[in-house]
């Protein structure tokens, strides 16, 4: 066994640790970087970009079957499952060499293999990383970023095998079109893959125990957004609980309970997107003041955790589990460590999108939050089916709303629905971050033709002044 000092180490390469490491790097603090697997984590090789990618290739397929709305005139067009899966894996793979390169050009070092907290030391961290080949080396650390990432959560009644139940990863590198899929799970993986695979052809069958698909979001948000999917053809089985669920022949019979009463439903395929589990085991915290509740490690303010030299980030931690949530974490944590001072990560100020048809964006509260806080509220709406350039596009079908606080003019929340909203929302994300009121943002002249002025209509809208509706 060998061992090396550094300042910081992180163990987990995925966006919180790598982005972790790079800062670390330029604030000329000795890094180490710890990754068993892959750099770039799970977003980067298993989740946000190669599902970015399959869901562009489902939105060519639609815009090509729609081509004559357009005046264009298009042969039927067929699915090549192999080109579309091989695309997406090359571009994770384009981007996971980047992050490779990103380490080299910053002077990480890299270690590869599983990364544990060894016994307690008189002073510094003692950092085992146990290598493939079984091998072991260990690192003196004096402090220690977890950025271990979380998994799929799994469900004992549905095995994952890779053939008639898949998870998320079995789900990005199919073989084959299901002919029936039937997903556990109306959250935001739930409903991604299921306008992949709807648009691709299968008949997708969503099961939800809540009331409502995409419950973090909007109430108005999360509505519309059913309808949609079941324009598309999409079956919602909303309150419902799996009674019971048999494998018959090479696929599944299951049985559901819920309001509307006992229904059966038939899948070639189920998908178990039932939420994730915090990649806590084997770490090594059981000697350290270092709490774990519901699989997910207890931090405060600049991600620390009970030990004054342990910290954690991203999806380890606390929710939001978002990639990006996890960048800004590790460069707050980072610049802590080395004594700057950063302002603690303000959770109500982070976006979070969905990728699915038509797309999903929002910052801060929903307006049930906002009512709970006990505020005043004034709250603008505004269709796209009013704006020339949704209209121009063929994409008029979605709303952008926004909460504002009646007394202050703080904005409090914005929501949206359609296409590219993902590309929208950091403009009210900004405003939010320099405490912009609606005085401002109605000041604020934006572009036309755009998406982007039904931003501009939603606020003027809250203090009925709108102007195209």
């Amino acid at each position: 066994m060998t061992t090396s000092s550094f300042d910081v180490t992180i163990i987990g390469g995925g966006p919180g640790g790598y982005v972790a490491a790079i800062r670390a790097a330029q604030l000329g603090l000795r890094t180490a970087l710890v990754e068993k697997e892959h750099l770039g984590g799970i977003c980067l090789n298993w989740g946000c970009i190669p599902t970015k990618a399959l869901l562009r290739s489902a939105d060519v397929l639609r815009l090509i079957r729609d081509s004559a709305s357009f005046g264009i005139q298009c042969a039927a067009p067929t699915v090549d499952l192999a080109a579309i899966v091989k695309r997406s894996r090359g571009i994770s793979a384009q981007l996971q060499r980047g992050v490779k390169h990103l380490m080299q050009k910053n002077g990480v070092q890299v270690f590869n293999g599983h990364g544990k907290l060894g016994a307690p030391a008189a002073s510094g961290l003692n950092i085992v990383v146990e290598q493939a080949d079984g091998s072991t080396q260990s690192l003196h650390t004096k402090d220690l970023i977890l950025a271990t990432g979380a998994r799929a959560r799994t469900l004992p009644m549905f095995p994952v095998d890779g053939q008639s139940v898949w998870s998320y990863k079995e789900a990005l590198v199919p073989t084959s079109v299901p002919k029936s899929l039937t997903i556990i799970g109306a959250g935001v993986i739930g409903i991604e893959f299921a306008s992949f695979y709807r648009a691709l052809g299968s008949e997708v069958h969503v099961v939800e125990m809540g009331d409502r698909i995409l419950a973090s979001e909007d109430v108005e948000v999360s509505q519309h957004v059913a309808k949609a999917l079941q324009r598309d053809g999409i079956q919602l089985h909303l309150g419902c609980r799996i009674q019971d669920a048999k494998k018959q022949g090479q696929g599944w019979t299951l049985q559901l309970e819920g309001a509307a009463g006992a229904q059966s439903l038939q899948a070639d395929v189920v998908l178990v997107a039932a939420g994730i589990v915090g990649n806590t085991e084997k770490l090594g915290l059981e000697n350290y003041a270092v709490k774990v509740e519901n699989t997910h490690i207890i931090t405060q303010d600049f991600s620390a955790t009970g030990h004054p030299h342990i910290y954690a980030i991203g999806d380890v931690a606390a929710a939001p589990w978002l990639a990006h949530k996890a960048s800004h974490e590790a460069v707050i944590c980072v610049e802590h460590i080395a004594g700057l001072k950063p302002h603690p990560l303000n959770a109500d100020r982070i976006p979070a999108c969905i990728y699915s048809h038509p797309q999903v964006a929002h910052v801060g509260l929903t307006e049930e939050q906002a009512k709970a806080s006990g505020r005043t509220l004034r709250i603008g709406k505004f269709p796209l089916a009013a704006n020339g350039k949704a209209l121009a596009m063929g994409s008029s079908d979605g709303f952008i709303k926004v909460i504002f606080d009646d007394q202050s003019g703080e904005l409090l929340g914005a929501h949206m629905v359609g296409d590219e909203v993902t590309e929208l929302i950091q403009g009210y994300g900004i405003a939010m971050q320099l405490e912009t009121t609606e005085a401002e943002l109605m000041q604020t002249v934006f572009a036309h033709p755009t998406l982007s002025e039904s931003m501009h209509e939603a606020v003027l809208d809250a203090y009925q002044r709108a102007l195209h509706y």
